[in-house]
């Protein structure tokens, strides 16, 4: 199609052009009905030959809605996120929304101004990831009428609309590992316990270290902000205990980069005399000697599916429906334990496996 431009350009003209009804331009550019895929093509060509541009604040004013969701996530520098933002956006763009996105940068009040200033946008619906287990940000929601799935960090004791991985069973399985491997004096590196996924995941750890009768020890467990820098500290205190680990398990993808620089510095040798285990799984994994065991979220998922979610929700607000007991259940992905090879036997049994993370490290 030549290419035209008008400033008067309407949604009769991409439809004359296209050779559809104005119905079917509205339908492709709200994303309110089923279009077959060559009227698709038609009339996305149509819109880019005329240059026309939706006039969203127009139809908002006129529907009531924007086609806007907020996102707030704690951190958009944690590896996590990311991932879980381009499930949300592939979900969003085939449903015809745009996102917003806000970054709490962990800190409540940052939360609270941010999620007033998208509701003040008049956001069709929020997603949110909190940075504590408080029920602020879901009374704020509340209050304002506002759909909303929690994503990954949920707040506890509330009927929220919720999606998560299966922490529990994450941290269960993860530790099931190292103990079928031999190993018994296995330390955790846990994140901040007032957030619900940290919290589950040592419930998970617990369990399984009950079950054969293996005591937490205390200078084993430890916890705090999720960075690398306490990741580095905590290891290089587990690593000079008289009594030191001979695994440990960490459930936060950037403390693990500390506890790996930690090893390095110390020359212990991974998973000769040490395994690690971690928690989600970049590229990053893969680019230390030995490649590292870790539990896989299923990040994508949760945002692609997190969407959908809250999708069924704007819609339910919209009719006025009220939302029925089972959609306050938390929905709940599985992850995976991919083992690779900064997991082995403890040094007093079987043989060491070769290799270390120190190797990997920069100079």
């Amino acid at each position: 199609m030549a290419k035209r431009k008008s400033k008067s350009t309407t949604i009769y003209d991409v439809a004359r052009l296209a050779t559809v009804s104005p119905a079917t331009v509205s339908a492709v550019v709200n994303g309110t009905a089923v279009v077959s895929p060559a009227r698709t093509k038609r009339v996305r060509e149509a819109m880019a030959a005329l240059d026309y541009h939706p006039d969203h604040i127009a139809r908002s004013l006129k529907t009531g809605k924007t086609h806007a969701i907020g996102m707030v996530v704690p951190d958009v520098t944690n590896p996590f996120f990311p991932e879980v933002i381009r499930g949300v956006e592939q979900a969003a763009g085939k449903a015809g929304y745009s996102i917003i996105f806000v970054n709490s940068n962990e800190d409540p009040e940052q939360e609270r101004r941010g999620l007033e200033a998208l509701i003040s946008r008049r956001v069709d619906g929020a997603l949110i990831a909190c940075c504590d287990n408080t029920t602020a940000t879901f009374d704020l929601v509340s209050r304002r009428n506002v759909p909303t799935v929690f994503l990954d960090r949920v707040p506890l004791g509330v009927n929220a609309i919720r999606i998560s991985t299966d922490n529990f069973k994450a941290g269960l399985v993860g530790t099931k590992h190292l103990i079928d491997l031999g190993h018994e004096r296995i330390a955790i590196v846990a994140g901040r316990m007032d957030l619900s996924p940290h919290v589950q995941r040592v419930e998970g750890f617990r369990k399984a270290m009950q079950e054969p009768g293996i005591p937490v020890r205390d200078e084993y467990f430890r916890t705090g902000s999720l960075s690398s820098e306490t990741g580095y500290q905590i290891g290089k205190q587990l690593l000079q205990l008289e009594r030191r680990p001979t695994a440990i398990f960490c459930t936060n993808n950037k403390t693990l980069l500390g506890l790996v620089r930690a090893l390095g510095e110390c020359n212990v040798s991974c998973p000769d005399e040490v395994s690690v285990l971690g928690f989600d799984d970049f590229a990053w994994t893969e680019n230390f000697h030995p490649k590292l065991t870790t539990i896989v979220q299923p990040a994508q998922e949760l945002g692609r599916r997190g969407m959908e979610m809250l999708i069924q929700q704007i819609k339910m607000h919209e009719s006025g429906e009220a939302n029925p007991p089972s959609a306050y259940e938390t929905v709940l992905l599985e992850a995976e334990l991919k083992i690779r090879e900064s997991t082995a036997p403890p040094p007093s049994v079987g043989l060491p496996a070769s290799g270390s993370l120190a190797e990997s490290l920069p100079r």
